[in-house]
């Protein structure tokens, strides 16, 4: 496989090191590092399994084998939910994941993947990048000894797949929905049941009845899955993930134990990847969704204005409270809150102005 430049930031390595617990040594033999990678996706999974696949490989040929990385999919090495742990660890030395699965330990870990009524792909990027997001994440992820870089970005995702109609907020009352993060929360105060289970157990649990609806990321996923076949009711787009980062976490006692050109391929697999993978997700989006259209008369519509409103007026509440959790919440929240309001005044004159021309 031929590696692309990578046009993305360059290392970021961080400060704070802290060492992991119960830490395994990797295999070295001749100066080889031999390293497991664990993921939160199904294996083979679009975009999502396939995107991590493409770091292993990368770190693997751009290293010359020096740093050698196993991918492990979802419950092959550990459970998807358990990925943060094994990494700090040492059980796996890399994991690629989304930070909104471990808000059971930190609220704000959801900042550096997405927030409800949040940023999009490019504006979360640029607040990682430019606007101080990098280091605050290097900050709190460094009190659990984790490095980690934005890693793949789905995009947009769509509002999810629904047993029922939704017509008011009448219809989201007791409704049990898969979703994640800090959007799980949210439905919780809207009157729903957020249920949190990782992809492999989605299906059955929608086959079952276990739960009513689902999110995961958009038409690609969502048509390898198989959603359509059980729920017929496809909203979009989701008030939810505006766009959704994955996140390459690295031990950070392994991290800080690497030569400075190793660092470096390390970061610079996930750059490409958080790039190609949101490409990606474009391109198989379209299509998927023109074969849900087409073969199996699925015609995704917005929710009402009514429902999309209360949502967004319960997703300012739910984010602006993780800032009393503590100095770094407050931190997190203020900064990305300022980095908010400014993406948000340039918006009309860049993409979003540019769409609603070409719509007019």
């Amino acid at each position: 496989m031929s590696i692309a430049k990578v046009s993305r930031r360059a290392l970021i390595a961080g400060s704070g090191a802290a060492a992991a617990t119960n830490l395994s040594t990797p295999a070295i033999a001749q100066g080889k590092r031999r390293w497991k990678m664990a993921t939160a996706w199904p294996k083979n999974l679009p975009g999502l399994g396939s995107g991590a696949q493409r770091i292993a490989d990368a770190i693997t040929e751009m290293s010359e084998g020096a740093v050698e990385v196993r991918l492990y999919a979802s419950g092959e090495l550990v459970p998807a939910f358990e990925i943060f742990d094994a990494v700090r660890e040492g059980t796996a030395e890399l994991g690629h994941a989304g930070a909104a699965y471990w808000v059971g330990k930190n609220k704000s870990f959801a900042f550096f993947a997405v927030v409800p009524a949040g940023l999009v792909a490019q504006e979360q990027n640029a607040w990682l990048d430019y606007g101080g997001g990098q280091d605050l994440w290097d900050e709190i992820y460094g009190e659990y000894g984790l490095k980690a870089f934005a890693a793949g970005n789905t995009g947009t995702q769509m509002g999810g797949w629904f047993n029922r109609a939704i017509e008011s907020l009448d219809d989201l009352s007791g409704l049990r929905m898969r979703i994640p993060g800090l959007a799980g929360e949210v439905i919780n105060r809207a009157g729903g049941v957020s249920v949190t289970i990782p992809g492999a157990e989605i299906m059955p649990s929608l086959q079952s009845g276990v739960i009513d609806a689902v999110e995961f990321a958009g038409p690609w996923s969502d048509l390898a899955f198989g959603f359509h076949k059980i729920a017929k009711y496809y909203y979009g787009p989701g008030f939810h993930e505006p766009g959704a980062t994955l996140e390459l976490t690295v031990n950070r006692a392994l991290w800080d134990d690497l030569p400075v050109h190793l660092q470096t391929i390390v970061a610079q697999a996930a750059a490409a990847e958080n790039q190609r993978m949101l490409s990606e997700f474009t391109a198989g989006n379209t299509a998927s969704l023109i074969a849900l259209r087409d073969d199996h008369g699925i015609e995704p519509t917005p929710m009402p204005d009514e429902v999309i409103r209360e949502l967004r007026r319960l997703s300012e509440d739910v984010v602006a409270e993780t800032a009393a959790l503590g100095d770094i919440n407050r931190r997190i929240y203020e900064n990305w809150s300022r980095f908010r309001a400014q993406v948000a005044a340039l918006a009309p004159f860049t993409e979003q102005g540019a769409l609603n021309q070409r719509n007019l």
